[in-house]
């Protein structure tokens, strides 16, 4: 069996540490689909490297995602038009 060195474990380990992740608020046993209840409220989690610690709170699917997401929430880049074809004698071209 090859083991994996315990600092590449611990490197993994710490690069996750400052994830961010939205509980829903229901009653039941542990965390359910974040689309079964989308107007639930939400806690926001962070992973410390060792447990999950509260960090926040949201009102609702779509807040808890804008606070997980915000780069999703930046509009895209401009993309230019696209170009209009050339006139050429590439092999797709047809014969004028």
């Amino acid at each position: 069996m090859d083991d994996e060195p315990l600092s590449d474990w611990a490197e993994r380990r710490d690069a996750k540490i400052g994830r961010l992740r939205a509980v829903p608020l229901v009653p039941g046993e542990g965390a359910k689909g974040s689309h079964l209840n989308p107007d639930a409220p939400r806690v926001i989690q962070r992973w410390n490297g060792y447990a999950w610690e509260p960090h926040g709170f949201a009102s609702n699917l779509a807040a808890a995602k804008r606070i997980l997401y915000p780069e999703a929430m930046t509009p895209p880049a401009a993309v230019s038009a696209p170009q209009p074809l050339r006139s050429g004698t590439g092999k797709h071209r047809k014969p004028r």
